[in-house]
């Protein structure tokens, strides 16, 4: 294992598309911790499973046009958080419903898009991720995405704090909630884009929650929530990379794996949420 650990970093000094898959996957780790907190505050789960689904018709038409995927995923996944809007706001369906809909309705045109484009391989990888394949492009794209979610979260904290934990008085203070639903799903869509290379579209949602439900479990404020949730998105993505590129493994799985004891162990010591924290308070 070390001598495995040695090998991955001296290979890490030597080739470059290591490099840049080690970078992509710290940013998507960052961006994810950031923007899942204030998924999982607000309940929206959902909403990041159907958006990761819905770029998938974008997808295959940028494959089909020869052009940027990302550019293609991202015009479709914020058309699909703005249709999803829509129908919840304009019509008595609730929200869940709404997401149904458009999220089924686009992920199928998506699969039908991509037979046309007869590419199973490409198909894998969307659905699954290739870190390593990561492209200088790709990399530019992550880096923007990443600057933007970190400005949208420093400059709209209180606002998104506030809108977070409760929306009622959000609108008696004056605040837009419905604007800072839009503009939230917005940077949703970008980072599920950016995520695409690492995790893949199927996978995406894992990234997005797990980070963020781990800080959860161990702090009761937003701001070391972000922190401890962009951490923990790291450091599984560093891992999972690791496991990747040793075992040849699919980046999506391993990242996602990864995240998945680092919240499985949180969920058994965190001090305050912990089960040994409430087994031994019942004991008490």
């Amino acid at each position: 294992m070390f001598a495995s650990i040695t090998e991955f970093v001296s290979a890490l000094g030597q080739y470059n598309f290591l490099q840049s898959a080690l970078m992509a996957s710290i940013m998507v780790g960052i961006m994810s911790g950031l923007i899942g907190s204030f998924i999982i505050l607000r309940g929206m789960s959902l909403m990041g499973d159907a958006i990761s689904h819905s770029v998938l018709p974008g997808v295959a038409v940028a494959y089909m046009l020869g052009i940027n995927l990302m550019l293609g995923a991202t015009a479709f996944g914020v058309l699909a958080a703005l249709l999803i809007g829509y129908v919840s706001q304009h019509s008595k369906l609730k929200n869940d419903t709404s997401i149904g809909i458009v999220f089924s309705a686009f992920f199928a045109l998506g699969f039908i898009l991509i037979s046309m484009a007869g590419s199973s391989t490409n198909l894998h990888h969307i659905l699954f991720g290739n870190v390593l394949a990561v492209s200088d492009s790709d990399l530019l794209t992550t880096v923007i995405i990443l600057a933007i979610v970190v400005i949208f979260v420093v400059f709209a904290y209180k606002e998104l704090l506030v809108t977070s934990f409760d929306e009622t008085f959000a609108k008696s203070y004056g605040l837009n909630t419905t604007v800072m639903q839009y503009a939230l799903m917005i940077v949703l869509t970008l980072v599920t884009v950016s995520a695409l290379q690492t995790v893949g579209l199927i996978l995406i949602v894992a990234m997005l929650i797990t980070p963020a439900a781990t800080a959860f479990l161990w702090t009761n404020r937003l701001s070391i929530m972000l922190v401890l949730a962009s951490i923990f998105g790291v450091i599984a993505s560093t891992i999972g990379l690791y496991l990747s590129y040793t075992f040849d493994w699919a980046s999506g799985p391993a990242i996602v794996l990864v995240a998945a004891a680092i919240f499985m162990i949180s969920f058994l010591i965190a001090p305050k949420q912990g089960f040994f924290q409430e087994l031994g308070g019942k004991h008490v």
